[in-house]
C-alpha cells in the first residue's frame, strides 16, 4: 500500500501533472501553476516525505522504483490515466522514468537528475547539503533575511538567478519544507547512485537551465546523447528552478512538448535548442555546445 500524495488541483482539459525537486514542495510550481491550469487539468504533488506528504509507509524505501509506483496508484486515486508529465530535478528523473514505464503520454524535464558527468554528484552533493545546513538557522535568523528582495536573491542563487521574485513568505515556506521533510537524506542518498538510462517512447523534452549550478547545464550534453529520439532545449538565463525565473519560457515548452502528443508527431521547435553536443573522449566528459540565438 502505497502514499496518498498530497496535491493541489485546479484547471480542465488534458491531465498534466507537475513533480517538484529534492526538499521542495508543490508550490514550486505556483509561478506557472494558473497558466497552465488555463488549459489543461493540472495537478501539483507532494511527493512522499515532501512537503504534506507522509513519508511512504513502514517497509518501503525511497526508490525509483517505490518513487513511480506511488505516483501511478494515485494516478488512479485521481481519476487519471497516462498524463502529461512535468517535473524538475528529482521531478525531471521521475517524469523521464514514469514515461519509460508506460505511465505519461508526455515528458517534460526541466534539469533532471540523472545525468552526472564524472565530480558532477559531489558538485549537486555539496549545494544541496549546504542548502539543508542553511534550513537549520535560527528562524528568526532567517525571517529578517528574507525581508530584503536582495538577500532572498543572494541566498537563492544556488536554486534560481530571480530568487527576489519570491515573497519573504514563500522563501520561509520553501525552508521549512526543506528544513522539515524526512525524505531528504534517504532521497539523496539513492540519488548518489541513480543514473538514467532507460528507452523514452512518448514525446519528451529535456530542458536545461543555462545558469544551473546544482545540476550543471553541461550535463545536457549527456542527456542528450542517452535520449536522442527527445527534443533538448536550453533554458537561457535560468537556473536549476527554472520556473521562477522565466515561467512564460517553461509554460510554452510544457505546450510545445505536449502538443507533440496530439499531433502524434515532431514539430519545429519555437525555442533555443541545443546543437548536437561535441564527442569527445568519452560519454563522461561530453558536453553541448552554446545554444542557438
Amino acid at each position: 500500500m502505497y502514499s496518498q500524495l498530497s496535491h493541489t488541483r485546479r484547471g480542465s482539459g488534458e491531465p498534466l501533472v507537475l513533480i517538484h525537486g529534492i526538499g521542495h514542495r508543490r508550490q514550486a510550481w505556483d509561478p506557472v501553476f494558473d497558466l497552465l491550469a488555463a488549459s489543461y487539468d493540472v495537478i501539483a504533488v507532494d511527493l512522499a516525505g515532501f512537503g504534506e506528504s507522509s513519508p511512504p509507509p513502514d517497509g518501503l524505501s525511497y526508490s525509483m522504483e517505490h518513487a513511480c509506483e506511488n505516483l501511478a496508484d494515485n494516478f488512479l486515486l485521481w481519476g487519471i490515466e497516462k498524463p502529461h508529465i512535468v517535473g524538475n530535478s528529482l521531478g525531471g528523473a521521475l517524469a523521464l522514468e514514469l514515461a519509460a514505464r508506460g505511465h505519461a503520454r508526455s515528458a517534460t524535464a526541466l534539469s533532471p537528475a540523472g545525468f552526472f558527468r564524472g565530480p558532477d554528484r559531489l558538485v549537486a552533493l555539496g549545494l544541496l547539503l549546504a542548502l539543508k545546513v542553511t534550513s537549520h538557522l535560527p528562524p528568526a535568523l532567517i525571517a529578517g533575511a528574507m525581508r530584503s528582495a536582495a538577500c532572498r536573491r543572494a541566498i537563492g542563487r544556488s536554486l534560481y538567478e530571480h530568487g527576489d521574485r519570491l515573497t519573504a513568505e514563500q522563501f520561509l515556506g520553501d525552508t521549512a519544507a526543506l528544513r522539515n521533510g524526512p525524505g531528504f537524506f534517504p532521497v539523496l542518498r539513492a540519488g548518489t547512485r541513480y543514473s538514467f538510462g532507460s528507452t523514452v517512447a512518448v514525446p519528451t523534452t529535456v530542458a536545461w537551465g543555462t545558469r544551473d549550478k546544482i545540476l550543471l547545464y553541461g550535463q545536457s550534453g549527456l542527456a542528450a546523447r542517452r535520449l536522442p529520439q527527445a527534443h533538448h532545449v536550453a533554458l537561457p538565463g535560468c537556473g536549476h528552478v527554472p520556473m521562477i525565473d522565466d515561467p512564460g519560457l517553461i509554460v510554452r515548452v510544457v505546450k510545445q512538448t505536449t502538443q507533440r502528443a496530439e499531433l502524434g508527431s515532431q514539430i519545429p521547435s519555437a525555442y533555443p535548442a541545443l546543437h548536437p553536443p561535441m564527442k569527445t573522449d568519452g560519454e563522461a566528459s561530453t558536453t553541448p555546445t552554446a545554444p542557438r540565438p
